[in-house]
């Protein structure tokens, strides 16, 4: 029975291992291209104002924007407890009272998390004929959001807002990136 556990373990750590690998290859690689939109996974805003984290995520889907790399900026979030608006009209009023255009920015706020958000943003992007999609969140987050994405019918294009304050704090990004590589596997086998 020992031996049988010992194995057990073996096989889980070595498991573990490859999804940390996975995991930190994917937040540190941009795979920014042209796409038929760009899309930002929502994160805190207080009182109408984007969070550090949010504003990093946007401001870097805003750059991609101006490379011409997509023609919509899709910004995803929903209403948090005691909010009173979505993360995705916050983003939203951000992006365009920072000079993007209003017309190709689209507020998604049906999502309170990365799978639900997905979902609404991918239903949006097939709707308009398309597949190719920029996702823009934390560089932790990229594996589990190509995963899912894929998942959902997406061409995922990962590309991590590396001026996120999560980035800027080594012990925080490390204990970010071993959550993940706990998660991301976890979408990988439950992802619709």
């Amino acid at each position: 029975m020992r031996r049988y556990l010992a194995a057990a373990a073996a096989v889980f750590a070595a498991g573990w291992l490859v999804s940390l690998v996975a995991v930190v290859r994917a937040a540190h690689r941009d795979a920014a291209a042209p796409a038929d939109a760009i899309v930002v996974l929502g994160a805190a805003q207080y009182n109408g104002r984007p969070s550090p984290v949010f504003r990093a995520r946007l401001d870097h889907a805003a750059a991609l924007f101006r490379r011409g790399l997509a023609p919509r900026l899709l910004v995803t979030g929903g209403v948090g407890t005691g909010d009173t608006v979505s993360e995705a009209v916050v983003g939203r009023r951000y992006l365009v009272a920072g000079g993007t255009d209003t017309s190709a920015v689209v507020a998604i706020g049906t999502g309170r998390s990365t799978e639900p958000s997905l979902q609404a943003a991918a239903a949006w992007i097939r709707a308009h004929g398309g597949r190719r999609a920029i996702l823009v969140s934390d560089d932790f987050h990229m594996l589990r959001l190509s995963i899912t994405a894929r998942r959902l019918g997406l061409v995922p294009l990962g590309s991590p807002a590396r001026a996120s304050p999560i980035a800027a704090n080594r012990r925080l990004e490390v204990a970010y990136l071993l959550a993940e590589s706990f998660k991301a596997p976890v979408a990988f086998l439950v992802t619709r």
